[in-house]
Parts: C-alpha cells; structure tokens; sequence
C-alpha cells in the first residue's frame, strides 16, 4: 500500500468512527468529520498532510500525490 492509498483510507476511517461516535455519543464529534473534510481539501491544494508526514516516518512507501 503505498502512501496516499493509506492517507485516504486513514481519511475514511476516522470519518465513518466519527460518524458513528456522533450517532451514539454525543453530536459534537460532528466535528471531527469537519475537521477531516477540512484537511482533506486544504491538502488537495497545499500538498501538506500531517498523516501523511507521520505515515512517511513510520517507513510507508510514498505514492506520486505524496
């Protein structure tokens, strides 16, 4: 797997935790999935991802996005 692969999947897997924590928590973890979807976006146009920096540290293989 290389590392955007496993960016996006981090990406929708804290989403659909966030969604269920919402759904059975508390309705403030609604903005966890603000959060994700805001980095999501300013990486598309930045290029800087922190899971991404994180990832690369612990040996992930870089795709061509990262």
């Amino acid at each position: 797997m290389t590392l955007d692969r496993a960016v996006l999947a981090f990406a929708g897997f804290l989403i659909l935790v966030s969604l269920v924590l919402t759904a059975t928590v508390s309705p403030h973890f609604v903005w966890l999935t603000a959060f994700v979807g805001a980095n999501l976006i300013q990486s598309a146009f930045t290029g800087f991802c922190p899971a991404a920096i994180v990832m690369r540290r612990l040996g992930m293989r870089p795709g061509p996005a990262f």
